[in-house]
């Protein structure tokens, strides 16, 4: 965003399903935790029993601090390895070629609706809709036309 460079926290299950995402300015232990607890607050997510991620300091302290806080269960586990985090590296690959192809955004809010809206498409293409299929192009056609109230 006019050469500030943005993070893009994204949370994806075991299956694939996207979960949650926030972007932030910065990549510290307050933003991880932020990220974590809107994510746990969502009425769609579990608590995780595991919880891979790269290998950024700032997890560390963010999942003690909501196992503290009684956010996590004390036997989630916190699994810092690069290979293990492939499943939310593949996801967000087709998010990060729009948001490549966009050539960088004006302002945060900007920036903000637009990647909510490219989550939102994958979403839907992804299958994560109730009542459109993965595979059904006309359902998932529909759908956006009546969330945008398109003929």
């Amino acid at each position: 965003m006019r050469g500030q460079w943005l993070y893009l926290y994204r949370a994806v299950d075991s299956e694939g399903n996207t979960l949650d995402f926030l972007l932030n300015e910065t990549r510290s232990t307050r933003a991880a935790k932020r990220f974590f607890r809107n994510m746990l607050g969502n009425s769609h997510v579990t608590p995780p029993r595991v919880i891979n991620v790269d290998k950024n300091p700032a997890y560390i302290g963010a999942v003690d601090d909501l196992k503290d806080d009684g956010q996590l269960p004390p036997e989630c586990q916190r699994r810092p390895t690069k290979y293990l985090n492939n499943i939310v590296e593949q996801d967000h690959r087709c998010v990060k070629r729009q948001v490549r192809a966009a050539m960088g955004y004006g302002s945060y809010p900007t920036a903000w609706r637009t990647i909510r809206g490219i989550e939102a498409d994958h979403q839907i293409r992804k299958g994560q809709i109730n009542g459109v299929g993965k595979s059904d192009i006309i359902g998932q056609k529909q759908f956006i036309h009546g969330l945008f109230g398109l003929r």
